[in-house]
């Protein structure tokens, strides 16, 4: 069984994102997904795939309904038994620890609740920049806020470019409690020699970190299309950093889908991560990690 750690559903009247005007995204034009995608659709996209359980990442939401985002994928679970687990959000980044520590207690109500994603990426290109500065992971009060994260259970979503990995070191060191999720592999923008020397020196800060995992997933956010051999050279890089007990699989569907079927990316992914680890291994990055990290 495949445990698809990284998707989402939405409803497109939820997210202004998609709604308003279109605009350059950092997924490129995005019209084929401005759409409702519900869980019946995902779970066609499925089907054959192998995958058997899934964890949800929030979608951005308006903040100030970051409640409603998590009530909603409770129902869709309560109704069809999908998804798993859910990745909320919460505002970390405030000076005011009670107000963070209950947005926190609020999602704390949810069962389904394993962890949180506020997106601190930052970039020089304004397209792919998500944080509004990109030294968020060094803020004290933003370190402290996360802490207490150890006291729910919950991991937090370190999603960072190459720049900010020593900034996520030192987030991750800070709280050693606390379990660090690195979505889509360090998001490797930049696939120039200098580039990937880069991504890969700042995969190295926080593989020694014991506390961060690493999604493969996304891979195609840059490209634009479901590329084998790209998919390959990243995880052979990152599954030899990380060891296949630190590393999951995420689909990040719909988001792909603008470029490649569900069934033809697992396909990809299952060659590149046959290509280096044995059976046991594969079943770690494709199942066991996930379980681990998202309790299911």
């Amino acid at each position: 069984m495949i445990v698809d750690a990284h998707h989402h559903i939405w409803r497109q009247a939820d997210l202004p994102w998609l709604s308003g005007p279109e605009q350059p995204r950092i997924f490129g034009p995005y019209a084929p997904i401005r759409r409702d995608y519900p869980i019946e659709e995902y779970l066609d996209d499925i089907h054959e795939t192998g995958i058997g359980k899934s964890v949800y990442v929030q979608t951005n939401w308006p903040p100030d309904r970051y409640v409603d985002e998590v009530a909603w994928v409770s129902e869709t679970a309560a109704r069809t038994g999908w998804p798993h687990a859910i990745v909320g959000y919460a505002d970390v980044t405030g000076a005011c620890a009670s107000r963070t520590r209950s947005q926190l207690d609020r999602l704390a109500g949810f069962p389904l609740v394993r962890g949180i994603r506020q997106q601190f990426h930052w970039h020089s290109n304004p397209d792919w920049r998500f944080a509004d500065r990109p030294d968020l992971s060094e803020d004290s009060a933003v370190q402290a806020n996360i802490a207490t994260f150890a006291k729910y259970g919950w991991s937090f979503e370190l999603q960072l470019f190459s720049g900010q990995m020593e900034g996520g070191r030192r987030l991750a060191t800070a709280c050693p409690d606390v379990t660090f999720v690195l979505p889509h592999a360090g998001m490797p923008e930049d696939r120039s020699t200098a580039g990937l020397a880069a991504w890969r020196a700042g995969l190295e800060r926080l593989a020694a970190c014991p506390n961060v995992r690493v999604k493969l997933s996304g891979l195609g956010t840059f490209i634009h299309r479901n590329d084998p051999e790209h998919i390959a050279e990243i995880t052979r890089t990152t599954l030899g950093l990380f060891g296949a007990e630190r590393c999951m699989f995420g689909s990040n569907f719909p988001i792909e889908r603008l470029w490649t079927g569900l069934a033809e990316l697992v396909s990809a992914f299952r060659e590149a991560v046959a290509a280096v680890l044995d059976d046991a291994g594969q079943a770690q990055v494709f199942s066991g990690t996930a379980r681990r990290v998202y309790g299911i």
